[in-house]
């Protein structure tokens, strides 16, 4: 069964079998790569005055913002394995930046990601958070991948930094922090070519652009590389139905998520980073729907600044040539007041 928010799970070295600090690029141990993962800020406008944000939204999404500005520098506890918080590369958003997206007001739309822009900026600095920002896109921007909030997506791609390969759309994209590759593949993965069948949510492409990425940026390098999209992984890693209409109101399509897995195993996947659930899980998958005891690390982050609860919280990675560790920041005030949990993964 799948870990619960009480529970945690250590990830090892294992994660990074076959990396090596002889490959150019490598991080070192005093050089790890660092970055914040946050999802479901689900930006809110107000329904009367839609030109201006919800208050509770704006409010908690700038204390949100707050946090993550002034930890780095900032010690862990040693209930959280000690050291001192790094600088990020940036933050990593895994999907509902805005919150109406999966609704027909686009002008409600259009305020949310005008101010889901200027919380979060882009670049780094250009907003109120201080480093660069790389998000995927989900339900609740837009469940066919069609509307304003990944339209604004397409075209913050190519000014986003770092950025080294596009999908065809524009929509997916990859870069390197270091040694390490990264690849943001929006609301789910898929499709795979044998299922001709209409999905709820529109993967546009995803698939195919990870297969091509990891081929021609990845290889047979060895390199560790980490995985984002939104939607949650273990309830949609079953037998495919055999009535294709269950499939078409799944959130991701169960021959999508096998494909998926096959794609990946050959490499060196360090860890698959989502949100959507609201709630923390950390679990190894091996392509079925029960968390494994081997696998690949897989990190379900909590909702990061939802307008419409206290308790929310983001992950802090670490990585060098030797090791990923992963620690919890978390809030029950609405980022008024925060704490680290006592858990080092």
């Amino acid at each position: 069964m799948s870990l619960d928010r009480r529970q945690f799970l250590r990830v090892n070295a294992a994660a990074f079998a076959g990396v090596r600090s002889a490959v150019a690029g490598a991080p070192s141990v005093s050089d790890p790569v660092s970055f914040f993962l946050i999802s479901d800020t689900h930006v809110l406008a107000r329904e009367t005055a839609t030109e201006k944000l919800d208050e509770r939204s704006e409010a908690v999404c700038h204390r949100l913002v707050e946090t993550l500005n002034r930890l780095p520098g900032t010690e862990l506890p040693e209930a959280a394995g000690g050291g001192v918080v790094q600088t990020p590369r940036g933050v990593i958003h895994a999907g509902d930046c805005i919150d109406t997206g999966d609704k027909s007001n686009v002008e409600m739309q259009k305020t949310e990601w005008a101010g889901f822009a200027d919380i979060f900026g882009l670049k780094g600095g250009d907003g109120r958070l201080r480093y660069p920002v790389y998000e995927v896109h989900g339900n609740h921007d837009s469940p066919r991948g069609d509307r304003h909030a990944v339209q604004q997506i397409i075209s913050r791609n190519p000014d986003r930094p770092g950025v080294q390969n596009l999908s065809e759309s524009g929509l997916h994209y990859s870069w390197d922090w270091g040694n390490v590759h990264f690849v943001n593949l929006g609301i789910v993965v898929g499709e795979v070519a044998q299922a001709s069948r209409r999905r709820r949510y529109a993967p546009r492409g995803s698939l195919p652009f990870l297969i091509s990425d990891l081929e021609t940026q990845v290889g047979t390098s060895g390199r560790p590389v980490i995985l984002t999209h939104h939607i949650d992984l273990l309830r949609y890693s079953q037998t495919l139905p055999v009535d294709d209409k269950k499939a078409m109101g799944m959130e991701w399509d169960p021959e999508d998520v096998r494909g998926y897995y096959e794609a990946i195993r050959p490499y060196n996947i360090a860890a698959i980073l989502y949100g959507h659930t609201h709630g923390r899980n950390v679990y190894r998958w091996d392509g079925t729907s029960m968390a494994a005891r081997n696998g690949i690390p897989v990190f379900n982050v909590d909702n990061s600044s939802h307008f419409g609860g206290v308790q929310q919280a983001f992950f802090y990675f670490e990585l060098s040539a030797e090791r990923l560790r992963v620690r919890e920041y978390q809030t029950r005030d609405g980022w008024q007041t925060g704490s680290w949990a006592p858990q080092i993964w």
